[in-house]
């Protein structure tokens, strides 16, 4: 493989940072590249080529916060529409958790640039990450991400009986949407009326279609894992930093 690159896009696949991260720093002159300063914007270079990044690159790199939020119904993921409050206006210094270990001190300079990795409906409550790192978020929402997503449901059949085994296995694998087959999930009853879903992608509104598919009506959704890292105690509405040992 001897096809030039671009330098930015070859530094997020080798998880040295996200494509934004490394354009401000190669602007910055952070950046070099088998031992040259690289500080033009859209500078190309070939895969056995050695990358490196200058120590401020990593000390501001080490400065960005994520953040987990047990998100309530009603509040957005991302940007305010429809009138709606983004998740985002809930991290303040008030909101904080009371039992967050987490030493770190929270500055409103925290608040830029803090995106959602990943999404959550407006009627779904549960876990959301808000990240100021791209390879965080490249982590969560990359093309290539396989990450799990645990979501507990509460659920109604809206037909006679109880759900068939059938069904049950369908919602495993077996559906289709948007005209291509969902990735295998793992459902099981939690009890009479909750099911937990474990899936990895996350189509528009997809439980919820899934459950339509089979007769199943939502009742409540609410994510309560993101690969390892779990929602845990963490009240409605409050937000904790994520540990230096939490991996996703």
């Amino acid at each position: 493989m001897t096809e030039l690159v671009r330098l930015s896009k070859r530094m997020s696949e080798l998880g040295l940072s996200s494509r934004r991260e490394a354009d401000e720093w190669i602007a910055r002159g952070w950046v070099r590249v088998d031992g040259q300063v690289i500080s033009e914007l859209g500078s190309k270079v070939l895969p056995h080529q050695k990358i490196t990044v200058e120590r401020q690159a990593a000390a501001e790199q080490s400065k960005r916060v994520t953040v987990l939020i047990n998100k309530p119904m009603g509040y957005v993921s991302g940007q305010a529409e429809d009138g709606y409050t983004p998740a985002v206006a809930l991290i303040k210094a008030e909101n904080r958790w009371a039992d967050d270990p987490s030493p770190e001190t929270f500055h409103p300079t925290q608040l830029r640039s803090l995106v959602p990795a990943g999404r959550l409906d407006i009627d779904s409550v549960g876990l959301l990450i808000l990240t100021q790192d791209g390879r965080v978020a490249k982590t969560l929402i990359g093309q290539d991400t396989a990450i799990e997503k645990e979501y507990l449901v509460r659920v109604q059949y809206t037909k006679e009986g109880k759900l068939p085994e059938s069904d049950l296995k369908k919602l495993c694998f077996g559906l289709w949407m948007d005209g291509k087959p969902l990735l295998a999930a793992k459902v099981r009853w939690q009890n009479d009326d909750q099911l937990s879903f474990t899936l990895r992608e996350g189509k528009k509104r997809q439980i919820r279609r899934m459950c339509d598919m089979v007769g199943l009506k939502v009742l409540g959704l609410k994510r309560v894992r993101i690969g390892k890292v779990k929602l845990g105690d963490l009240p409605v509405g409050q937000w904790r930093y994520l540990r230096p040992d939490e991996q996703f």
